[in-house]
């Protein structure tokens, strides 16, 4: 028998007896089964007891199981409950249940995915899912997918696939020459671009300086009128859902005046672009498949565990070009080998709880889950303005209700203290130069009930803090 030491010896031993994993695993049902009547942000003293984490390396190995009590003790309590169905504070989603459980399937798996013959099961994952979301977003046949970490790389990678063509069409290979004396080439998009595709546009060598600037109306979309002549020196990137109101942009006269012209769109829908997958609320994405990329989010509005984003391209070899690799290790294979469509050659199998999530909820089941975070935003507007205090700013027209107070004082008080009750957890933003209450309905498992809670949670805080107004 081949030498081990001794903790190879224990490893294998962790491994083949499973002991580790069951404890895992009932601490895992033990969450799943507190987490919708806990209090959606950390208790003081959960947070006080993440002081126990600061120590120096140990020296020598641990036992498995201390290590993971000592985890499961101190570090769930400091987690924040998003899978629940009152946490409004950020556009993050909940997990559906299979999604979940497929997640933890692949964790034992631990597949890379960057090539059909590091991952057979990915690679043919990531083919169907592809066909599948084409299908369900109604974009060109050829569409080809990338599966990356979020829309922040989603954005990066779209506007390098515009990149790469627009450039090749004036005759400059970009991946060969570089951009030092390349044709210049233009970024418009509207006010209210998303700090991620801002941040995507100064990552390519654009520069924030160059960007030019469409005013928005006052939900935010793009005014259609006084977008520029665009060329085919142009990228025009607008979004399928403003992070703050929720609404969208007018696609189809856009990627029209862009067609004509040779420009290319680009569609920032991190949350937005499910709106397309529903019979109620498509209407909000008309024009959308004329675009030429497209980037979205699977963890928002899809509920798929983190990370999981997506992008889409009409323009397979720009997409596949602009994030070229070779090496003389690949193996290239006839099916589908991952790397070429992503910034990362090693990355997890996330292809995984996504297509778990997409096969158990079907056409029908992705309809009805998006269509529910509208309904349920449109129940939190209309409940929170019989509130006295609070008024509602924006069109409910997707999943997200700005509120606001009589005083930005006010407003931000309110904020910390809701906030501080835990009943539910909501986040702050500016909205036309004030302070507002942003709310992003975001979780399948958030009920009409969690609305009354949170909204009488809210009148909790506007009637302590005018309290305590009065007595200061």
């Amino acid at each position: 028998m081949m030498h081990q030491t001794d903790l190879q010896s224990r490893m294998y031993d962790e491994m083949r007896s499973g002991r580790i994993f069951e404890q895992v695993q009932n601490y895992a049902l033990q969450y799943l089964n507190e987490v919708f009547d806990r209090h959606v942000f950390p208790t003081e003293e959960a947070l006080n007891h993440l002081k126990r984490f600061d120590e120096d390396l140990p020296e020598s190995s641990s036992e498995a199981d201390e290590v993971l009590a000592f985890l499961n003790q101190y570090g769930a309590p400091a987690t924040l409950a998003q899978v629940g169905g009152r946490y409004f504070g950020f556009v993050n989603g909940s997990v559906v249940p299979a999604g979940l459980a497929a997640k933890h399937l692949a964790t034992y798996w631990d597949q890379n995915s960057g090539m059909q013959v590091s991952s057979p099961i990915a690679s043919t994952l990531e083919t169907t899912v592809e066909k599948w979301l084409t299908q369900l977003f109604e974009l060109p046949d050829h569409t080809a997918a990338g599966f990356v970490s979020g829309t922040s790389t989603a954005n990066l990678c779209g506007l390098a696939a515009a990149r790469y063509r627009l450039l090749k069409k004036q005759n400059w290979d970009v991946n060969e020459q570089g951009l030092w004396g390349a044709p210049p080439l233009r970024i418009v998009t509207g006010k209210h671009a998303h700090s991620s595709l801002i941040k995507a546009i100064s990552l390519m060598g654009f520069g924030k300086n160059n960007i030019e600037w469409v005013e928005v109306d006052e939900q935010g979309r793009i005014i259609a009128e006084q977008v520029p002549e665009l060329d085919e020196y142009t990228i025009l990137a607008l979004q399928a859902g403003n992070v703050n109101s929720g609404a969208f942009d007018p696609f189809e006269p856009l990627c029209e005046k862009a067609r004509k012209s040779g420009a290319w769109v680009h569609i920032d829908g991190a949350f937005g672009l499910w709106a397309a997958a529903t019979e109620s609320l498509k209407h909000l994405t008309k024009g959308l498949s004329k675009a030429t990329s497209w980037a979205v989010d699977g963890h928002k509005t899809l509920n798929t565990p983190y990370d999981s984003g997506i992008i889409l391209c009409a323009d397979q070899e720009a997409l596949v070009s602009a994030l070229h690799f070779s090496a003389s290790y690949i193996l290239e294979s006839k099916e589908r080998d991952g790397l070429f469509y992503t910034p990362e050659m090693s990355r997890r199998a996330r292809i995984i709880e996504l297509w778990a999530t997409m096969k158990y909820l079907g056409r029908e089941g992705i309809d009805e889950m998006v269509s529910g975070l509208h309904e349920r935003a449109v129940q939190f507007a209309l409940s929170i303005q019989q509130v006295d205090g609070f008024l509602v700013l924006n069109e409910v027209v997707f999943n997200q209700v700005l509120v606001r107070c009589e005083s930005d004082e006010l407003t931000q008080r309110v904020i910390d203290r809701v906030q501080k009750l835990r009943e539910c957890w909501v986040g702050g933003s500016s909205w036309e130069g004030h302070k507002v209450i942003r709310i992003s309905v975001c979780s399948w498992a958030t009920t009409s009930e969690d609305i009354q809670r949170s909204v009488a949670s809210f009148e909790q805080a506007m009637r302590e803090e005018r309290l305590r107004g009065l007595l200061s």
